[in-house]
């Protein structure tokens, strides 16, 4: 079918908005429409719905093209009964083209899938800019690991901010106070690796720091005080992991 569009993307919500914006300008002939929509043959159909969508989405699709996801949790076979299914994901978060888009930064977007469906991934994921990698494995531990880099990473500054916030700096004031630090330090994990970047009484072995935190938590915040404790737990775990072997 000569006149076949080449891409379908079936979802206008921040992902799907954000992606079409990203392809404008491109070689890519594509379109950009509801969920509720018929949906037209295309070459690639990529359905960016909500995961409890996919199944009812894909019955739609016609047949004989590729059919991608772009969750992160659910498996290809949700996309079942086509043939050359497979999933693009970006790992990145996206709040909307409206708001932002990613800018200055890579963007890792994970591939799996029938051979034909990954092929088709990577080529629209190298359109998009992004930079594709194959996850072969269980989705939901992939999944868990974006959500812990992604999601907790904005709930660990927030509890962090709320802190600094009882220590008496305007709460307004405390994400951007303490966003250098936060940044600098996952970018020094990402090129060092993670157990030569930790730095702080966990790294130094300064029980008595650690000590006093958790008096001052268990009295101001007791809640973030079992945060503390958990990822405490974590840090000595991964100092103990890089420690010199004899």
């Amino acid at each position: 079918m000569a006149d076949e569009l080449e891409l379908i993307i079936v979802g206008p919500g921040r992902l799907g908005r954000s992606a079409a914006q990203l392809l404008q300008g491109t070689d890519v002939r594509f379109e950009l429409i509801a969920r509720n929509q018929a949906i037209p043959a295309a070459k690639i159909t990529w359905l960016t719905v909500p995961d409890g969508a996919i199944s009812d989405a894909s019955k739609r699709v016609p047949r004989g093209g590729v059919v991608l996801h772009a969750s992160g949790a659910c498996d290809v076979d949700v996309l079942h009964p086509h043939v050359r299914t497979g999933s693009l994901h970006p790992l990145m978060t996206f709040p909307g083209p409206e708001l932002a888009l990613p800018r200055d930064t890579e963007v890792p977007a994970a591939v799996a899938g029938h051979p034909e469906a990954v092929a088709a991934a990577t080529a629209l994921a190298e359109k998009l800019g992004f930079t594709p990698f194959e996850v072969s494995g269980d989705r939901a531990l992939y999944h868990a690991a974006a959500v812990m880099a992604g999601n907790f990473a904005t709930v660990l500054l927030g509890e962090a901010s709320r802190i600094l916030a009882k220590a008496g700096v305007p709460e307004a004031d405390a994400p951007r106070l303490l966003a250098p630090l936060a940044l600098t330090s996952i970018r020094n994990a990402a090129d060092l690796g993670p157990g030569p970047a930790l730095t702080g009484p966990v790294a130094r072995g300064d029980e008595g720091v650690i000590d006093a935190h958790l008096r001052a938590l268990q009295a101001g915040a007791p809640m973030t005080r079992e945060t503390y404790q958990a990822l405490l737990a974590a840090a000595r775990d991964l100092r103990k992991r890089n420690e010199p072997k004899e």
